[in-house]
């Protein structure tokens, strides 16, 4: 098996996990263990199909770093359940989800999943690194369009795309992202900042959405560029346009920075992190079975110790 790299979002895994199993899938103290068991089971089923050789859940240290909302104070404020002076801020999560995270951390610990942050950045910024600096194929996967701008398809990073869920999953190559919005990978953070995103809190520029961002970006190639021609009187940029980058230059000098994924964190390598896969032995695997029968985990840990006895 040649070796591949899968890059997990993690939390937009696990949300999807906690909303698309049953929640009446309890452990014996009636903690809801539907997360734990859907993540586990996307696992196992994404490594297989997928081959990967190594895999990193990327984690949010940080969903809602304060360098990026110090420029852009709106960044994700309405998934703010409390603001913490000198901390990441706590985020609205469902209780019967909350009490499931230690659980998954506690099981992709035991089955020898290596779990990556960074503090004060998301784990976005996290994949983002390592797409850009590991030496193996690379898949991400994530239902978060941000990270196409990581799609590269010169360096074989493709985001496995789960969106329309685990049954409808996309590869998102650079010929998918140009079919799909008529932009080029590398241009997905400058359409984004003009689009905006209401999920992120980003307002974009307003009278500009996708069909026009991307008519723009195929005429100037980058936001930089769009900008220079609209400071221009005589570039041939219409008045129209011209007006509404006008009105939104504010939100335009900050916006790139809170939009661009971070590509340069000091994160540990692949073998430092222990990204590499393989069988659960001995008593981590005597450990993740006896969790197993207490926490009902009984068939989503079976599913994946097989996948990870595959890598033998």
């Amino acid at each position: 098996m040649a070796d591949r790299l899968m890059l997990l979002d993690t939390a937009s895994l696990y949300f999807r996990a906690f909303y698309g199993v049953p929640d009446s899938i309890r452990r014996a103290d009636g903690t809801p263990v539907n997360a734990v068991r859907g993540l586990l089971d996307m696992i196992a089923r994404l490594t297989t199909d997928y081959g990967a050789t190594h895999l990193i859940a990327c984690w949010d240290d940080d969903w809602r770093p304060q360098w990026r909302v110090a420029l852009i104070p709106t960044y994700k404020s309405h998934r703010v359940a409390e603001v913490v002076a000198g901390g990441p801020d706590v985020e609205i999560v469902p209780d019967a989800l909350e009490a499931q995270i230690p659980m998954i951390r506690r099981v992709l610990g035991l089955a020898g999943i290596a779990i990556v942050g960074a503090a004060g950045h998301e784990a976005d910024d996290v994949i983002g690194t390592y797409a850009s600096h590991a030496r193996l194929p690379i898949d991400v996967v994530t239902g978060d369009r941000d990270l196409f701008q990581v799609v590269d398809d010169a360096r074989q990073a493709r985001v496995i795309y789960t969106a329309r869920g685990m049954k409808n999953l996309e590869i998102m190559t650079d010929a998918a992202i140009v079919g799909k919005y008529r932009i080029l990978p590398a241009q997905y953070a400058d359409y984004a900042t003009l689009r905006g995103d209401t999920s992120d809190g980003l307002s974009g520029v307003a009278g500009i959405g996708e069909k026009t961002a991307a008519s723009l970006l195929g005429e100037y190639g980058t936001l930089d560029r769009l900008l220079t021609a609209a400071a221009d009187a005589g570039s041939g940029l219409s008045a129209a346009v011209r007006s509404k980058l006008s009105a939104a230059s504010d939100y335009l000098a900050v916006a790139p920075s809170v939009v661009k994924i971070v590509r340069d964190l000091d994160l540990p390598t692949l073998e430092e992190a222990g990204a590499q896969l393989h069988p659960v032995v001995g008593s981590s695997r005597a450990d993740l079975e006896r969790l197993a029968a207490e926490w009902n985990l009984g068939g989503s840990v079976r599913r994946l110790l097989e996948a990870l006895d595959l890598r033998r």
